[in-house]
């Protein structure tokens, strides 16, 4: 596999998440500036957002929770040249799982549908891993 194919789901998935952070970052501005909250409610990082920007926000933490198994997997296969069609394939499968994740979070905020939508990305993350170690560990 070439290096574009490897890291092209890895940027999509950046991307995603500098989207998340540059719209978190408007909502939190024009809610201060709309005096829905002060700099002195959130100086300390208290959550005191409202409802919809404390959504946004929640939504770009995320991605750096179960995300960073996924960066972490990729920075490994491929210097290892462990990354195959097989890691390519599944890296897509879970980018699009972050972005229907994202996009229920952020919409209708549905606890099933979102949840479902994570566990998803995490059952594929978790084969990935399991792939990986396979292959890493037993040369196959």
């Amino acid at each position: 596999m070439s290096v574009q194919m490897v890291l092209l789901p890895v940027f999509v998935s950046v991307g995603l998440t500098f989207f998340l952070m540059l719209w978190m970052v408007s909502a939190r501005t024009k809610a201060v500036k709309a005096r829905e909250t002060s700099l002195k409610d959130i100086a300390l990082g208290q959550p005191k957002y409202p409802a919809r920007v404390a959504q946004i926000g929640n939504c770009f933490s995320n991605q750096f929770e179960v995300p960073l198994l996924f960066y972490m997997l990729i920075a490994l296969a491929l210097p290892l040249r462990r990354a195959d069609l097989f890691i390519v394939l599944m890296s897509w499968v879970f980018v699009v799982t972050r972005f229907a994740h994202a996009g229920i979070f952020v919409t209708s905020n549905n606890i099933q549908q979102r949840s479902l939508a994570w566990f998803a990305g995490a059952v594929v993350l978790l084969v990935m891993w399991i792939y990986f170690a396979l292959k890493l560990l037993l040369l196959i």
